[in-house]
Protein backbone atom coordinates (compact mmCIF):
# COMPACT_ATOMS: atom_id res chain seq x y z
CA UNK A 1 0.00 0.00 0.00
CA UNK A 2 1.37 3.41 -0.97
CA UNK A 3 0.80 6.31 1.41
CA UNK A 4 0.88 9.97 0.54
CA UNK A 5 4.02 11.28 -1.18
CA UNK A 6 5.27 14.81 -0.56
CA UNK A 7 8.13 16.22 -2.61
CA UNK A 8 10.43 18.65 -0.81
CA UNK A 9 12.18 21.06 -3.14
CA UNK A 10 13.92 24.38 -2.63
CA UNK A 11 14.46 27.79 -4.15
CA UNK A 12 18.25 27.42 -3.91
CA UNK A 13 20.93 25.17 -2.47
CA UNK A 14 22.10 25.25 1.13
CA UNK A 15 18.90 26.77 2.52
CA UNK A 16 17.87 24.09 5.01
CA UNK A 17 15.80 21.89 2.72
CA UNK A 18 17.26 18.64 4.04
CA UNK A 19 16.69 19.68 7.66
CA UNK A 20 13.07 20.49 6.83
CA UNK A 21 12.68 17.17 4.99
CA UNK A 22 14.03 15.33 8.04
CA UNK A 23 11.55 17.10 10.31
CA UNK A 24 8.64 16.39 7.97
CA UNK A 25 9.50 12.72 7.48
CA UNK A 26 9.91 12.28 11.23
CA UNK A 27 6.63 14.02 12.02
CA UNK A 28 4.80 11.86 9.47
CA UNK A 29 6.48 8.70 10.77
CA UNK A 30 7.12 7.86 7.14
CA UNK A 31 9.96 7.16 4.74
CA UNK A 32 12.62 9.39 3.20
CA UNK A 33 14.19 9.17 -0.24
CA UNK A 34 16.65 11.36 -2.11
CA UNK A 35 16.80 9.93 -5.63
CA UNK A 36 20.05 11.64 -6.68
CA UNK A 37 22.83 12.61 -4.28
CA UNK A 38 25.58 14.71 -5.85
CA UNK A 39 28.59 15.18 -3.60
CA UNK A 40 29.38 13.60 -0.24
CA UNK A 41 30.44 15.91 2.59
CA UNK A 42 32.48 15.07 5.67
CA UNK A 43 29.34 14.29 7.69
CA UNK A 44 27.94 12.06 4.97
CA UNK A 45 25.07 12.29 2.53
CA UNK A 46 21.71 14.02 2.93
CA UNK A 47 20.25 10.60 3.73
CA UNK A 48 22.76 10.26 6.57
CA UNK A 49 21.70 13.66 7.96
CA UNK A 50 18.04 12.72 7.75
CA UNK A 51 18.77 9.46 9.57
CA UNK A 52 20.34 11.46 12.41
CA UNK A 53 17.71 14.20 12.58
CA UNK A 54 14.39 12.57 11.72
CA UNK A 55 14.19 10.04 14.53
CA UNK A 56 13.16 7.42 11.97
CA UNK A 57 14.56 3.87 11.96
CA UNK A 58 17.48 3.60 9.53
CA UNK A 59 15.56 1.22 7.29
CA UNK A 60 13.03 4.02 6.64
CA UNK A 61 15.81 5.99 4.91
CA UNK A 62 15.78 4.55 1.40
CA UNK A 63 18.98 4.25 -0.65
CA UNK A 64 19.56 6.73 -3.45
CA UNK A 65 18.99 5.69 -7.05
CA UNK A 66 22.27 7.46 -7.81
CA UNK A 67 24.97 8.52 -5.35
CA UNK A 68 27.48 10.68 -7.23
CA UNK A 69 30.83 11.75 -5.84
CA UNK A 70 31.22 15.12 -7.55
CA UNK A 71 29.59 18.04 -5.66
CA UNK A 72 27.78 19.93 -8.40
CA UNK A 73 24.56 19.81 -10.40
CA UNK A 74 23.43 16.18 -10.92
CA UNK A 75 23.71 16.36 -14.71
CA UNK A 76 27.35 17.44 -14.58
CA UNK A 77 28.22 15.25 -11.59
CA UNK A 78 26.95 12.24 -13.52
CA UNK A 79 29.03 13.15 -16.56
CA UNK A 80 32.19 13.66 -14.49
CA UNK A 81 31.59 10.40 -12.62
CA UNK A 82 30.96 8.55 -15.89
CA UNK A 83 27.36 7.71 -15.05
CA UNK A 84 24.29 7.97 -17.28
CA UNK A 85 21.18 8.81 -15.27
CA UNK A 86 18.23 6.71 -16.39
CA UNK A 87 15.04 8.52 -15.36
CA UNK A 88 13.15 5.22 -15.24
CA UNK A 89 15.15 4.48 -12.08
CA UNK A 90 13.69 7.62 -10.50
CA UNK A 91 10.15 6.26 -10.21
CA UNK A 92 8.75 6.81 -6.73
CA UNK A 93 9.32 3.75 -4.53
CA UNK A 94 6.25 1.96 -3.20
CA UNK A 95 6.27 2.03 0.59
CA UNK A 96 3.71 1.41 3.30
CA UNK A 97 3.03 4.87 4.63
CA UNK A 98 3.96 8.47 3.79
CA UNK A 99 7.01 9.15 1.64
CA UNK A 100 9.07 12.34 1.67
CA UNK A 101 11.18 12.64 -1.48
CA UNK A 102 13.80 15.39 -1.63
CA UNK A 103 15.07 17.08 -4.76
CA UNK A 104 18.49 18.65 -5.29
CA UNK A 105 18.90 22.42 -5.00
CA UNK A 106 16.17 24.29 -6.88
CA UNK A 107 13.35 23.08 -9.08
CA UNK A 108 15.18 23.76 -12.37
CA UNK A 109 18.36 21.95 -11.40
CA UNK A 110 19.22 19.67 -14.36
CA UNK A 111 19.15 15.91 -13.95
CA UNK A 112 20.46 15.50 -17.49
CA UNK A 113 21.14 17.74 -20.47
CA UNK A 114 17.43 17.64 -21.32
CA UNK A 115 15.61 17.09 -18.00
CA UNK A 116 15.21 19.18 -14.86
CA UNK A 117 13.92 18.20 -11.45
CA UNK A 118 10.70 20.05 -12.26
CA UNK A 119 10.20 17.74 -15.27
CA UNK A 120 10.68 14.74 -13.00
CA UNK A 121 8.25 16.21 -10.45
CA UNK A 122 5.65 16.51 -13.21
CA UNK A 123 6.03 12.78 -13.87
CA UNK A 124 5.72 12.01 -10.17
CA UNK A 125 2.52 14.04 -9.92
CA UNK A 126 2.89 14.48 -6.16
CA UNK A 127 2.47 17.80 -4.30
CA UNK A 128 5.57 19.88 -3.64
CA UNK A 129 6.53 21.77 -0.50
CA UNK A 130 8.78 24.60 -1.63
CA UNK A 131 11.39 25.49 0.98
CA UNK A 132 12.75 29.04 0.89
CA UNK A 133 15.16 30.97 3.05
CA UNK A 134 13.96 34.30 4.41
CA UNK A 135 17.10 36.19 3.31
CA UNK A 136 17.29 38.91 0.67
CA UNK A 137 16.33 37.68 -2.81
CA UNK A 138 13.84 35.10 -1.64
CA UNK A 139 10.79 36.77 -3.23
CA UNK A 140 12.24 36.55 -6.73
CA UNK A 141 13.58 33.01 -6.29
CA UNK A 142 10.35 31.76 -4.74
CA UNK A 143 7.98 33.26 -7.33
CA UNK A 144 10.11 31.98 -10.20
CA UNK A 145 10.12 28.51 -8.66
CA UNK A 146 6.33 28.55 -8.25
CA UNK A 147 5.91 29.61 -11.88
CA UNK A 148 8.24 26.84 -13.09
CA UNK A 149 6.27 24.20 -11.19
CA UNK A 150 2.87 25.48 -12.30
CA UNK A 151 4.01 25.64 -15.92
CA UNK A 152 4.48 21.87 -15.71
CA UNK A 153 1.25 21.19 -13.86
CA UNK A 154 3.02 20.34 -10.60
CA UNK A 155 0.80 20.93 -7.54
CA UNK A 156 2.34 23.18 -4.89
CA UNK A 157 1.26 22.24 -1.38
CA UNK A 158 2.71 25.44 0.03
CA UNK A 159 5.75 27.39 1.19
CA UNK A 160 7.95 26.44 4.14
CA UNK A 161 10.36 29.17 5.17
CA UNK A 162 13.67 28.72 6.99
CA UNK A 163 15.46 31.42 8.96
CA UNK A 164 14.70 34.58 10.87
CA UNK A 165 11.17 35.98 10.49
CA UNK A 166 10.71 38.41 7.58
CA UNK A 167 6.97 39.02 7.60
CA UNK A 168 6.64 41.05 4.44
CA UNK A 169 8.68 38.67 2.28
CA UNK A 170 6.83 35.60 3.52
CA UNK A 171 3.40 37.19 3.11
CA UNK A 172 4.23 38.68 -0.30
CA UNK A 173 5.47 35.37 -1.74
CA UNK A 174 2.36 33.50 -0.65
CA UNK A 175 -0.07 36.23 -1.76
CA UNK A 176 1.51 36.85 -5.16
CA UNK A 177 2.24 33.18 -5.74
CA UNK A 178 -1.22 32.08 -4.63
CA UNK A 179 0.16 29.38 -2.35
CA UNK A 180 -0.36 28.34 1.26
CA UNK A 181 1.96 29.63 3.94
CA UNK A 182 2.78 26.47 5.86
CA UNK A 183 5.13 27.93 8.45
CA UNK A 184 8.70 28.90 9.20
CA UNK A 185 11.45 26.78 10.73
CA UNK A 186 13.76 28.99 12.81
CA UNK A 187 17.50 28.53 13.06
CA UNK A 188 18.23 26.19 15.98
CA UNK A 189 21.09 26.80 18.38
CA UNK A 190 21.45 23.05 18.82
CA UNK A 191 20.44 20.90 15.87
CA UNK A 192 19.30 17.53 17.17
CA UNK A 193 16.41 15.19 16.44
CA UNK A 194 14.54 16.26 19.58
CA UNK A 195 15.11 19.99 19.06
CA UNK A 196 14.10 19.76 15.41
CA UNK A 197 10.91 17.85 16.14
CA UNK A 198 9.91 20.34 18.84
CA UNK A 199 10.57 23.31 16.54
CA UNK A 200 8.64 21.74 13.68
CA UNK A 201 5.58 20.99 15.82
CA UNK A 202 5.68 24.51 17.25
CA UNK A 203 5.78 26.21 13.85
CA UNK A 204 3.86 23.89 11.51
CA UNK A 205 0.48 22.18 11.66
CA UNK A 206 0.62 18.43 10.94
CA UNK A 207 -2.87 18.56 9.40
CA UNK A 208 -1.50 20.74 6.56
CA UNK A 209 0.55 17.75 5.38
CA UNK A 210 -2.17 15.14 5.75
CA UNK A 211 -3.73 13.48 2.72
Amino acid sequence: MRGRTIIVSGTDTGIGKTVFAAALAGMLGGWYWKPVQAGIEADGTDADRVARLSGLPRDRILPEAYCLKTPCSPHLAAEIDGVAIDTSRLALPAVEGPLVAEGAGGVLVPISRSETYADQMARWGAPVVLVARTALGTINHSLLSIEALRARGVPVLGMAFVGEPVEDSEATICAMGGVARLGRLPFLETLSADALRAAFLENFRPKDFAA
